[in-house]
């Protein structure tokens, strides 16, 4: 697979990059040629892909270790950026929070919240003018199926992935004919440790678990093409599914679905579970 990098080279920024999906948007740009600006908060698994990138595709790699739930964390990515030739913005940070609302810590809550939110929100703002200025270019805003459906027991996630879609929607349309191409892309349960950090399990989504490799080359093969990829047969049916339902029945499903989901990885997580949904 080849992204052309004469449009959307020669310098791509990729967030979250220490892990999963970043880590595989790495590897497909390097193999394209393409330059990049890795940020996350975890320095050493950058440091690995880093030599091991430069090495095997002679490219450039700038890391930028910040804590993105940080106030000045787009900032100093963007002071990273400086005058390189950005041409492709990768927005991938993020991580989930599954359980009753308000059993998280707030500062855990408002951490997750920033990420998903304030971080694509800063960087289009002062991402875009420069890259429509250039008059080419790529942006993709990792959001998640839990962006177009009901997420009861993953309400800061899906509220925060909501905003990242509604979000890229409207950018879509405000770049029409300015030659920079935006893709919303919407995965469904990836085989990344953004699993567990939720608190679940991976053996739980073995019928429907995709690989970070094979979502990352879809995002990319898309990109210019459409507004909204979902990955997977099975997660635009389940998709789809729900949007057709009316939203009392929609919201029963998913809450029964993810909830089953929850306790099968920690029982007692969801209060009255079995009364409810078992």
């Amino acid at each position: 697979m080849a992204i052309d990098i004469a449009t959307y080279g020669p310098w791509a920024l990729v967030t979250g990059a220490a892990g999963g999906q970043g880590v595989c948007y790495a590897h497909h740009l390097a193999a394209d040629g393409f330059n990049l600006i890795m940020v996350d908060i975890n320095l050493a698994p950058m440091e690995k892909l880093r030599d091991e990138l430069v090495i095997q595709h002679k490219i450039e790699i700038e890391l930028v270790q910040v804590d993105l739930a940080q106030e000045d964390a787009v900032d100093r990515t963007i002071s990273a950026i400086g005058d390189k030739d950005l041409g492709l913005v990768i927005s991938n940070a993020g991580w989930g929070l599954k359980g009753e609302f308000e059993s998280f810590p707030l500062d855990r809550v408002m951490a997750a919240f920033y990420v998903v939110t304030r971080v694509p929100l800063l960087l289009m703002y002062k991402l875009l003018p420069r890259l429509k200025k250039r008059g080419h270019g790529g942006i993709i805003l990792v959001g998640s199926m839990e962006g177009e459906i009901p997420a009861p027991w993953s309400a800061v996630y899906g509220a925060s992935k909501a905003f990242v879609h509604h979000l890229g929607f409207a950018l879509y349309g405000e770049l029409e004919g300015t030659g920079v191409d935006l893709l919303v892309l919407a995965p469904g349960a990836t085989d990344t440790d953004a699993i567990t950090t939720a608190g679940l399990k991976r053996e739980q989504f073995l019928d429907n678990l995709m690989s970070p490799e094979e979502v990352t080359r879809l995002a990319l093969e898309a990109l210019g093409k459409q507004p909204l990829l979902v990955p997977g047969e099975t997660n635009n049916a389940i998709v789809n599914a729900l949007n057709s339902m009316p939203i009392e029945k929609a919201i029963e499903a998913s809450a029964k679905g993810t909830a089953k989901a929850i306790e099968t990885a920690r029982p007692g997580t969801i209060p009255g579970y079995a009364m409810k949904y078992a």
